[in-house]
């Protein structure tokens, strides 16, 4: 007679259909954690800019219909793995997971809003952004956080616009860019974009610049195993977020 298997933790997120980046990195991140998985479900994004049709690929309607679809996973979490909330206002992704929680009963976060919780945690005032983002979007992220008190001291951007175009830029590029916003001291950097390879060089740079790095699907991953009762220390190798309580 066979027998069921242990208490399980999934992780639901919700992935920009071509973005290739966060669902490895959130597989390596949880590899330590047997008992706990992750699961993804794909809407339409491909381009990241101003524009009316890129700025409508954020629509709630086709997100809600995914998170839906997600839920017959029974996770115990749904995040927005992604961070439209910088350009679009904070309020979009509080919109958002408050019609996720409505819909289907289930505790939801994003990248965005859980990256913010971190800074209010950590006390940071004085960030910089590394992003792969156009100007004008990255004006407006640094606009999103001045409106809500928080300086941004130093960026760095690669006036991308093609969403699957972001995972093509190598670490050693994300990590120079750092070094580079590093000199201005700020509270600590993030590298905000979850189709970007910053995560696996967060630890090695901290250790160097002595500068809190957040990282947004490492900011996802940090919210969705708090909703879930798993304490995100248990993740080794990622760097500072995983040991903020």
């Amino acid at each position: 007679m066979s027998e069921t298997v242990g208490r399980r933790h999934r992780l639901g997120m919700l992935t920009p259909s071509s973005n290739t980046v966060l669902e490895p990195v959130t597989a390596a991140m949880l590899a330590g954690l047997p008992e706990v998985s992750a699961h993804f479900a794909r809407f339409r994004v491909t381009e990241i800019s101003l524009g009316r049709g890129a700025l409508g690929q954020f629509e709630i309607g086709p997100m809600l219909a995914a998170a839906e679809v997600l839920a017959d996973a029974r996770v115990a979490s749904i995040c927005w793995n992604g961070t439209s909330a910088g350009w679009l206002g904070f309020e979009s992704d509080e919109r958002l997971c408050a019609a996720i929680s409505e819909r289907t009963g289930i505790a939801a976060c994003s990248s965005v809003l859980a990256l913010n919780e971190v800074f209010e945690r950590t006390g940071v005032e004085r960030f910089a952004l590394v992003t792969p983002y156009l100007r004008e979007v990255q004006q407006a992220i640094i606009a999103s956080y001045a409106g809500a008190g928080l300086e941004c001291v130093a960026e760095r951007h690669l006036l991308e616009r093609d969403n699957f175009a972001f995972s093509e830029y190598g670490e050693a590029l994300i990590a120079k860019l750092c070094r580079e916003v590093a000199t201005a001291r700020p509270d600590a950097i993030t590298i905000f974009c979850t189709n970007l390879r910053g995560a696996r060089v967060v630890a090695s740079l901290e250790e160097e610049l002595r500068i809190p790095i957040y990282d947004t699907v490492a900011t996802a991953v940090w919210k969705s195993l708090a909703l879930a009762d798993v304490p995100p220390r248990l993740v080794r190798g990622w760097g500072r977020l995983f040991e903020v309580a």
